[in-house]
């Protein structure tokens, strides 16, 4: 089992490290952000799992020694530790009694530090929420709650129900053509839940500081996010109205944590899509290299476990 959890290990360790320069080169442009969000998903998804797998083992590893000391890694580990203290079994057991809480304890630690993190930030988004559908109003012909605010602002708020927020200073600057662009990109947010899937990688970036794979993915998904919002407010009012009214609210205004905003994320790169779209031939290509990436990622774990599972596992030599 300890090669399994070493195979697992390495593998993270690899996506960890490789995985973010490669993600981002390949998604960067943004010629296929559906997919690209399933890659860097894939990724993050492969990483957890194998960090959860790897634990798992460990401690099961550590289980087995009670009945078969010779029979596995750190079973031979502690046999040796017990040969050389002169056959203390009480202080061989208390080493692994201490390895294995420091396992769960590290596990459960992590697992509850993403647990309140998700439920703080959906507390923040669904107060905002409903707080604006108490201080907003609304205006025939705008498909929104409008905010009395000087600050050109539109942003979509995560709730029960869901809330799109236009200021009044962003509907004086806006057309017609221009608001409805704009509010659909906010419903393409809500209805693809961007939200949620960004609540997340900044709950994980927030409770593993320091792992580039996971400041990477909150960095580049957000991105990604937006773009796809494009495109699906693109395809229904064209992309002249979304890129000019994207531009006519790029004035730096504050967004609350937890929504998002149509014009405060990565919009020069935005723009320059929305002007100029890549070729077909491009977007095939980026596609079909996404989904490869993202297959990959998500059937190696699987295999992983398939091996181990069936007991082929080759990663260390099998003589534990």
């Amino acid at each position: 089992m300890m090669g399994a959890a070493a195979c697992f290990l390495l593998f993270s360790g690899l996506v960890a490290v490789l995985g973010p320069p490669v993600l981002r080169r390949l998604t960067h442009g943004g010629l296929a952000p559906r997919l690209g969000v399933l890659a860097w998903a894939a990724a993050i998804a492969s990483v957890v799992l194998s960090w959860a797998m790897a634990a798992l083992l460990v401690v099961l590893d550590l289980l087995r020694y009670r009945t078969l000391p010779g029979g596995s890694m750190i079973g031979a580990c502690l046999a040796h530790l017990r040969e050389t203290v002169g056959g203390a079994d009480t202080a061989v057991e208390m080493v692994g009694v201490a390895v294995a809480a420091t396992v769960v304890s590290a596990t459960a630690w992590i697992g509850c530090r993403l647990a309140v993190g998700l439920v703080r930030l959906r507390r923040q988004t669904h107060g905002h929420a409903r707080r604006a559908r108490l201080i907003g109003r609304r205006v025939s012909g705008v498909d929104a709650v409008v905010i009395d605010n000087t600050e050109r602002v539109a942003y979509c708020a995560a709730g029960r129900p869901h809330a799109v927020v236009i200021t009044t200073a962003a509907l004086e600057a806006l057309d017609d053509r221009q608001v409805q662009a704009v509010l659909a990109h906010e419903r393409a947010h809500l209805a693809g839940h961007h939200a949620q899937i960004l609540a997340v990688l900044r709950v994980l970036t927030a409770a593993l500081p320091g792992i580039t794979v996971f400041t990477a993915a909150a960095l580049e998904v957000a991105r990604l996010l937006e773009m796809c919002a494009d495109d699906c407010a693109a395809r229904v009012h064209g992309p002249r109205p979304l890129l000019t009214g994207l531009i006519a609210l790029c004035a730096p205004a504050q967004v609350p944590d937890g929504a998002l905003g149509a014009g405060n994320i990565a919009l020069l790169e935005r723009a320059g899509r929305l002007a100029s779209p890549p070729s077909r031939s491009a977007k095939i290509r980026v596609r079909v290299m996404s989904a490869a990436v993202a297959a990959a990622l998500t059937a190696a774990p699987i295999a992983l476990t398939v091996l181990e599972v069936t007991g082929t596992m080759w990663c260390l030599p099998t003589a534990w």
